[in-house]
């Protein structure tokens, strides 16, 4: 999925930007592995997180397997282009990281539980890519949507970087924002690995496992 060149390294110019569309991007009623919606409403006492840990088909399928997870989707989050195609985020110039929004009870999975799925699944150290695919679209960014997630996000960070560094890692280079936001990819790319079993779906994980409910005060 990669497309290669240092311009795609560099975060582009809001100025520079490509200018989108007003016209919002087609979504599936339901989620074709759990059936539940892709859109809001969202069933009452769920909540949203929402993450970019490269390739967004892999770590779709990462979290629509956590018991506790309503419904996942992908889009495009972090930019500034509105409702980006496919193709216009992969040439770097709308700003957007390949993003999973996960859906979730919090009664049966924690957000802290769903931060050691984000960490184990990919290798936040790598800045801008994920193995061979190179580019600000894979960028390695947890966006919180309210200041307890940005807390305990800061903690996990503090915490599997300590981890990390243990096993021979250099920093942790993902960001952690404020979400923004969040424009449904093209309804091929939801639930891909499910719809395309065989597709590409490259593990970044380095191995190293992420301390849950041990972290810094």
């Amino acid at each position: 999925m990669g497309i290669f060149g240092s311009r795609k390294t560099r975060q582009v110019d809001p100025a520079a930007a490509l200018p989108g569309r007003p016209e919002k991007m087609p979504v599936a009623g339901r989620h074709a592995v759990l059936g539940s919606p892709l859109e809001p409403p969202y069933p009452e006492g769920t909540e949203v997180a929402e993450f970019g840990l490269g390739c967004f088909w892999g770590a779709e399928k990462a979290f629509w397997q956590v018991p506790g997870v309503v419904s996942t989707s992908v889009g495009y989050e972090g930019g500034y282009t509105p409702n980006p195609s496919y193709e216009e985020v992969c040439t770097g110039l709308t700003g957007h990281a390949e993003t999973v929004r996960v859906l979730f009870d919090p009664g049966k999975v924690s957000y802290a539980d769903l931060l050691k799925v984000f960490w184990e699944s990919h290798d936040p150290t790598q800045g801008m890519r994920q193995g061979n695919d190179i580019g600000t679209q894979y960028r390695s960014v947890i966006f919180y949507r309210n200041d307890e997630q940005r807390e305990v996000a800061e903690k996990s960070a503090e915490s599997y970087g300590k981890a990390l560094a243990a096993a021979g890692y250099g920093p942790i280079t993902t960001d952690i924002a404020p979400a923004g936001e969040f424009y449904f990819a093209e309804d091929y790319h939801q639930q891909y690995l499910h719809k395309v079993p065989n597709g590409y779906c490259p593990d970044h994980g380095t191995g190293v496992s992420c301390p849950v409910g041990i972290l810094p005060a």
